[in-house]
């Protein structure tokens, strides 16, 4: 994803474009295709990681989200002692961003150092889904059967998620929010209780303005986005 006709990578972000489901190196557009292509999933967007959190990275993701009509969602005001880690998407100058990352890290309720991802991502993606642990590229069938497991605000509209068990390393849940995924993913597993706090998620792409977003250094996880181990 490029910000300058001249074709120059956004400098906060890693010059060379990763698979989102599996962290490959992708091919980019050549005379035969237009697309994107990772060896093991074909087409797909190319996943760009940051370097380092700021202003600069998220004006990358808003512009990319913006074109792609996708939210940039961040739980405001944090929690107490955390902060916000860095930012990532998938996506290209034709279709915007698929995917939005938000990388926060900070105190589990529990004790300890804890690390949230927080995705919008459309259908067929598969980046939540790798972070998840799970085969495909989305939740699956039957992910949302019963009550919710968690109620959030996001943009004003009250959201459901539902836990998935994916195992004992994160917590793990999905739900839908202006017609994409909505992930939130915390490390440790035990973490996650955090999210029964009840927050409300803004939109950065239509809200920045008088907003004094605290960072931290890149998120581990965030980083390791760019790699084929999460």
């Amino acid at each position: 994803m490029t910000d300058r006709d001249d074709g120059e990578t956004v400098g906060c972000m890693r010059p060379t474009p990763t698979c989102p489901r599996c962290g490959a190196t992708v091919r980019p557009p050549n005379a035969w295709s237009s697309a994107w292509s990772c060896e093991a999933h074909g087409g797909v967007a190319p996943l760009w990681t940051p370097t380092r959190p700021g202003p600069e990275s998220l004006e990358a993701v808003r512009r990319a989200a913006a074109h792609g009509r996708l939210p940039v969602w961040l739980p405001w005001p944090l929690p107490e002692g955390w902060l916000c880690c860095g930012y990532a998407f998938a996506g290209d100058e034709r279709s915007g961003a698929v995917v939005t990352v938000v990388g926060l890290c900070g105190p589990s309720p529990l004790g300890g150092g804890a690390e949230w991802l927080l995705l919008a991502e459309n259908p067929g993606v598969g980046l939540g889904a790798r972070l998840a642990g799970l085969v495909g590229p989305d939740p699956g069938a039957g992910f949302d059967a019963g009550p919710p497991h968690v109620k959030l605000d996001a943009a004003g509209h009250p959201t459901a998620l539902w836990s998935l068990d994916t195992g004992p390393e994160a917590a793990v849940f999905v739900g839908e929010a202006r017609a994409a995924w909505l992930w939130a993913l915390i490390w440790p597993a035990p973490a996650g209780v955090v999210l029964l706090e009840g927050f409300a998620l803004i939109d950065l792409v239509e809200r920045t303005d008088g907003l004094d977003i605290p960072y931290g250094a890149l998120s581990p996880r965030l980083a390791a986005l760019g790699s084929t181990t999460v």
